[in-house]
Parts: structure tokens; C-alpha cells; sequence
């Protein structure tokens, strides 16, 4: 895991949304790895992230509230290794989960079949979803909402539960970009989470190193691999 350094921006590789998407693909399409391996290396880097911020308490209880797209999918990977060194995972999948597909299904599917705690929120539900926020003492929350694709304001529902967890007295780990950023400006969309770090993948992105108002948000930076890394020095 690489430390971002803002003072030395360009020790990384930087990336906007536009070339995480070709990234991504080129993994994928060109070098033959299933995505499904892409999203299992990107959560097991993050949950080592998250169990060396814990100092590897077990016991310790961590709520991971999960999109239902492929950054979900990474918070169900994640959920279940911190699970499998013993800490105890709360699983809040914030939209329909009949709507997850494809690698991220898989893994909801996987740690259903293991008897993870899992629970649909239905975030439009405002008194139930603050209830929800708010029952338990939690050691770290995980913001695995929304990915660097988001292109629009934080709508529905999504902008309360955003600021509810802010106002959560345990830290965030956002995965790959706090949710409700933009990636290649690094300003917020409406609402965004503000995370004590943020393990983002393959390369820094764009909004990170450009605007330095954005570590308000990032907090801490880590660069996890995710198995095949960019040329980036040619």
C-alpha cells in the first residue's frame, strides 16, 4: 500500500474517472482478469487497511454501509475478511439489492451463504435510517456508497444518510473516493462523506492531487493495488 503525499503529488500515478474507466477495461478485456478478481484484490487491500487502523482488534464492530454497485461489491469483500480475522461486520445495503449484478452480486451472494449480517435500508425512509445510523457504538465505519462514476448531486435519500454518518462519532474509511466527491475536481457533489481516510485503487485520483480542499474529505490517503498496475512512467 502506497501513502499519498500531496507535497509530492506526482510520486504516483494520477488518474481521472476517464482513465479509471479504460483502466478498468483494459484489465478486464485486454490481460484476461475477470473482474470479479479486480474487486476481490481491491477489498482484501482495503480491509488490511481497515484491521491495521484497528490495531487488529478482534471483536471490534464496523458497520459498512454498501451502494448497489461494484463499490458495494468491494464493501462485501471487505466485510468479509475483517469477518474472517474475527471482527464483527454490520452489512447496510443503501437501495434495492434486487438491482446489484454481476461481480458485486457475487459476492453479496457470498457472504450471505456464510451468515454475514446483512440488512437493506431503505435510505428514503428518513426516521427509520437515522434510527438505523445511530443503534450502535460502532469502532469504524466503511462508506462503500458510490465509486468515482458518480457525475451528479447526491439525491434521494442519499444525501441525509451521507450527513448522518458524518455526524457518526466513529471514523470513516471510504473505499476508492469518498462518496459524494467528485473525482476529477475533488469538489463535493451536494453531500459528501468526510472520511479520516480513504484507500483508493490502481493510482491517485485526479481531484486528490489537483485541489488540496479535497483532504477534507480523503482524509489520509492509501493507493492499493488491485493485482495489475498502469505504465505510468513511460
Amino acid at each position: 500500500m502506497e501513502r499519498f503525499d500531496p507535497v509530492n503529488a506526482e510520486a504516483l500515478p494520477i488518474m481521472d474517472c476517464r482513465q479509471v474507466r479504460d483502466f478498468d477495461s483494459w484489465a478486464i478485456q485486454t490481460m484476461g482478469i475477470p473482474g470479479v478478481v479486480l474487486m476481490e484484490n481491491a477489498g482484501r487491500a482495503a480491509a488490511e487497511w481497515i484491521i491495521e487502523r484497528l490495531g487488529g482488534r478482534k471483536n471490534s464492530l464496523v458497520a459498512i454501509f454498501c451502494g448497489i454497485g461494484n463499490n458495494g461489491g468491494d464493501g462485501f469483500v471487505i466485510a468479509r475478511h475483517l469477518a474472517n480475522v474475527g471482527m464483527e461486520v454490520r452489512i447496510f445495503i443503501c437501495g434495492d439489492s434486487s438491482r446489484i449484478k454481476g461481480d458485486a452480486r457475487i459476492n453479496l451472494d457470498i457472504i450471505r451463504r456464510i451468515g454475514l449480517w446483512v440488512q437493506e435500508l431503505d435510505v428514503i425512509d428518513s426516521a427509520r435510517m437515522d434510527q438505523v445510523v445511530k443503534k450502535e457504538s460502532y469502532a469504524l465505519i466503511v462508506d462503500a456508497l458510490f465509486g468515482t462514476g458518480l457525475t451528479g448531486p447526491v439525491r434521494n435519500g442519499y444525501d441525509r444518510l451521507i450527513e448522518a454518518l458524518n455526524a457518526q462519532a466513529a471514523p470513516i474509511v471510504s473505499v476508492d473516493i469518498p462518496s459524494g466527491l467528485d473525482c476529477d475536481t475533488g469538489q463535493p457533489l451536494g453531500a459528501a462523506i468526510r472520511a479520516e481516510s480513504t484507500v483508493t485503487f490502481v493510482a491517485v485520483k485526479k481531484g486528490f492531487a489537483s485541489n488540496p480542499d479535497s483532504l477534507q474529505f480523503t482524509g489520509r490517503i492509501g493507493v492499493a493495488s488491485i493485482g495489475i498496475a498502469p505504465d505510468w512512467k513511460k
